[in-house]
């Protein structure tokens, strides 16, 4: 339990430092790009001396690296781009709590899928997951937003790709080690993104600006990935998915204390509603 809560707070809070970054100059697509390769190669270092050769064969076969390349981009990028773009529009905080909207999309999505209407269950999550985000971006005043329609957008998508982000790479997963899949994925999704910052200026890195980079890079991907993996060697994995309710939480209180963000009641209570049906997903997942 410790080393999923710690992992994921280590998640929210690269979300804090981020948001530092992306108000000191420095654009999504950079920041994701940047991310995304370095992150991928320390995953894929990590894995490559603990993986087989004739696995990483196999990893590279025609099917399967096609397979990579479309999780790439339309998962990965997807899933690292909007929200990071939520974080520039917003806050951290609000970003990753819409980013919980990702098993509601995948519940829908598998809904039409297999022409199945949903579970009660289901049904009462989408319910409450509605009436969360009108709290979030009206604070209760239903004449008024709290969040700018960018905000909301790129959070609202962000929900979506994370939902993409978990249904794309289930056949490679079942396969394959879930860190050398993650880490191709990146350094091929940072290739595709190259032509589009290449000719970007390069942000001036202060001191701090470059500690937070290499945060986000290490701890915020190398550290939070190991030890949230870790932690489902001895918890069951709906433990962890209620445990990483941590991630907002983490999120939500660092904006508040470094960047004295006003959050209301209302919107406190919508971000809570939304990130309520993980944990009622949690257990409907236990009890099944």
């Amino acid at each position: 339990m410790i080393f999923a809560i710690v992992g994921t707070m280590f998640w929210g809070i690269s979300g804090t430092v981020a948001q530092g970054l992306l108000q000191n100059g420095v654009t999504a697509q950079w920041l994701v790009c940047v991310r995304m390769i370095f992150a991928g190669l320390i995953l894929v270092i990590w894995s490559f001396f603990t993986i087989e050769r004739k696995i990483w064969q196999e990893i590279f076969s025609k099917k399967n690296f096609l397979s990579l390349v479309v999780f790439s981009i339309f998962g990965m990028i997807p899933s690292q781009f909007t929200y990071f773009k939520a974080i520039e529009a917003g806050n951290a905080s609000t970003a990753t709590i819409l980013q919980f909207l990702g098993p509601l999309f995948i519940i829908i999505y598998l809904a039409f899928a297999t022409r199945i209407l949903p579970r009660r269950i289901d049904v009462i999550s989408i319910v409450i997951a509605i009436l969360g985000i009108l709290l979030l971006v009206t604070d209760g005043d239903m004449n008024r937003l709290t969040l700018s329609p960018a905000a909301l957008f790129w959070g609202i998508m962000a929900g979506v790709s994370q939902a993409s982000y978990t249904l794309l790479p289930r056949e490679l997963l079942k396969k394959f080690d879930a860190r050398a899949i993650s880490g191709l994925s990146m350094i091929v999704g940072g290739i595709v993104l190259l032509p589009f910052v290449i000719f970007q200026k390069v942000p001036e890195f202060s001191p701090q600006n470059f500690a937070a980079l290499f945060y986000i890079i290490v701890f915020g991907t190398m550290f939070a990935y190991l030890l949230y993996l870790m932690s489902l060697k001895f918890i069951p994995p709906e433990t962890t998915g209620m445990l990483s309710a941590f991630e907002p939480f983490t999120a939500t209180i660092l904006t508040i204390l470094v960047f004295h963000i006003h959050l209301g009641f209302f919107e406190l209570l919508g971000g809570l509603l939304i990130l309520s049906t993980t944990f009622l997903q949690s257990i409907s997942i236990k009890r099944k």
